[in-house]
């Protein structure tokens, strides 16, 4: 691990304290969690947005996604 320096104004610091404690981690781990978090919606916003704009450089064609419309349906018990 590395140490780094960042500044927070007081009162995002203080919240961060309150869940810190809250939730039984130091400072360091509530970062390091929340920027993990952060980076990994980050990624799936990044995908996503490709995704919509792959489909919207090639729509599918109108009744392509029936043929799966019986694969979503949860079976009978």
């Amino acid at each position: 691990m590395e140490t780094i320096q960042i500044v927070l104004d007081s009162e995002l610091r203080i919240a961060a304290d309150g869940a810190a404690r809250r939730f039984k981690l130091n400072r360091s781990q509530l970062v390091r969690e929340a920027l993990r978090e952060y980076l990994l919606r980050l990624e799936t916003k990044a995908s996503e947005d490709r995704d919509r704009a792959g489909y919207a450089k090639n729509p599918l064609e109108s009744g392509a996604a029936q043929i799966w419309e019986s694969e979503a349906v949860w079976p009978e018990v």
